[in-house]
């Protein structure tokens, strides 16, 4: 993990003309060295994968174990490297950032995070598609009813899309604002219907996290904090072991 965390540090020291200019041979072994040892790990895992019985085949299981998602990023950490040195691709060293995503692999809260996006996916993906919705409509009638006051501003449907994102969003920038009466009012209510729509994905993430809090079983007697709820000895005795085995 301190390995990930100073990949995605040297990444960012190598854009301080600076630095990469002072620091550049030990940037470049530092990049060789992780590179081969993320690689080996890639291929480790690839190779020992027909082990489960879940990617049994020696070519079609190591496919399906190599699709897996965290073996994509495992793949796009290290293919940045390979493909400037092939000479295959561009300036690809920012790429290298993704690096950071590795850390879902060893950090046991964000698996966790990657879990509750996998199981509430089909309620994101809803929520997501009632914003779009919203935004379109939205700059679709500011466009309508304030082109003509601002033309240079409010010059397309796409450039007010912009203002839709930033009134939705509640950021608020002030480069794009309606002067009309009726572009203020439906600005009004385009922020305060961007509050409650944008606000529905961070609660629907908490509540995975409460439902994965009740699934966790206490290392000591094994309850579960969602298990007999409203029984007062039950709690007490969750909270504290010692009075379950008197």
């Amino acid at each position: 993990m301190a390995l990930i965390f100073v990949n995605v540090a040297a990444v960012m020291l190598e854009t301080v003309d600076s630095v990469a200019r002072e620091y550049r041979t030990v940037l470049f072994w530092l990049e060789v060295g992780s590179v081969a040892l993320f690689t080996v790990e890639y291929l480790g895992r690839i190779w020992s994968a027909v082990e489960h019985p879940d990617y049994s085949g020696p070519i079609s299981g190591r496919i399906r174990f190599a699709s897996r998602p965290l073996l994509i990023v495992d793949l796009l950490a290290v293919l940045p490297f390979y493909l400037v040195a092939f000479g295959l691709g561009g300036d690809l060293r920012v790429l290298r950032a993704l690096r950071f995503l590795k850390l879902i692999r060893y950090s046991r809260s964000l698996s966790v995070f990657v879990r509750i996006l996998e199981q509430k996916k089909t309620d994101l993906v809803v929520v997501t598609v009632v914003d779009a919705v919203l935004l379109v409509v939205a700059s679709n009638l500011v466009y309508l009813v304030e082109h003509q006051a601002q033309p240079e501003t409010f010059s397309s449907i796409p450039q007010t899309l912009w203002w839709g994102v930033v009134t939705l969003t509640t950021v608020g920038y002030g480069d794009m604002h309606p002067v009309t009466p009726a572009g203020q009012l439906l600005g009004g209510l385009t922020a305060v219907l961007g509050i409650g729509l944008f606000a529905l994905p961070a609660s629907l993430i908490a509540s995975g996290f409460l439902e994965e809090s009740r699934q966790r079983a206490c290392p000591r007697c094994g309850h579960r904090p969602g298990d007999d709820l409203g029984d007062d000895t039950t709690s007490a005795r969750f909270e504290n072991p010692r009075q379950g085995r008197r």
